[in-house]
């Protein structure tokens, strides 16, 4: 049986998978006793530069401490370039490394770039993935530095395309930031999307630390409800 959503409900979301995110973020985010999703790609730098992204050590210990490893594809390419076998393909190599590391077997997925559409949804439900999430196109428009999206409505949007609310970057502030989490009430929900904390290779997704902590402070002595993509799960059939 599913439970009510209750107004102040926040799927916090992290994507690629930089170094920051497990020294910095996970630590802030463990002792609010807030959970969070971990989208984890080989692509990018994430094998090439260990200083800047996490070993699967470090995934395997964020699993371990019951932060949601979500799968966001070998090679991070944009999934409508791909014919469906060659999606599957990257999502296996996740769920294989996430076996091999004693990793739990993801069930949520992230759209690399945000780029999505239907064969690739028809790939994830085929695989049986009980959420998917994309950015914010196409009821706001795509700014690459972060921006404002719609909150996640379950009765009107697919769970395997769930919009981006917020998008952190130098575009998106503290005001956006509250503005976000207004549209999590009459049943929707605030998605946000993180990526380094801050992030060294990707100026226009960067979050400065203190602003970040500023964000977490906010949602806990305002006592929000913080929960992986996973965690929707209680909420929705």
């Amino acid at each position: 049986m599913t439970e009510s959503i209750p107004d102040g409900l926040i799927a916090l979301t992290f994507d690629d998978g930089p170094k920051s995110q497990y020294t910095f973020a996970a630590p802030l985010l463990k002792a609010c006793d807030f959970n969070a999703t971990f989208y984890i790609t080989e692509g990018l730098r994430f094998l090439l530069d260990k200083d800047r992204y996490m070993t699967w050590e470090e995934v395997a210990a964020l699993d371990r401490d019951g932060f949601e490893i979500g799968n966001h594809t070998q090679h991070h390419k944009n999934v409508t370039t791909q014919t469906p076998t060659e999606l599957r393909a990257d999502i296996d190599h996740i769920d294989q490394r996430c076996a091999a590391y004693g990793i739990s077997e993801p069930t949520t997925f992230c759209y690399p770039g945000y780029s999505n559409g239907p064969a690739a949804v028809t790939v994830l439900q085929e695989r049986s993935f009980r959420f998917a999430r994309r950015g914010t196109e196409p009821e706001y428009p795509y700014d690459n530095e972060g921006g404002r999206g719609p909150a996640y409505n379950p009765a009107i949007h697919d769970p395997l395309l769930i919009p981006t609310t917020g998008a952190s970057g130098p575009h998106w502030g503290f005001d956006d930031f509250l503005w976000a989490l207004d549209q999590a009430r009459d049943g929707c929900i605030a998605v946000l999307t993180f990526h380094g904390v801050p992030d060294l290779d990707h100026p226009w997704v960067h979050t400065e630390p203190d602003l970040f902590e500023r964000y977490v402070t906010h949602l806990r002595d305002n006592d929000f409800t913080v929960v992986a993509l996973r965690d929707l799960d209680r909420y929705i059939r």
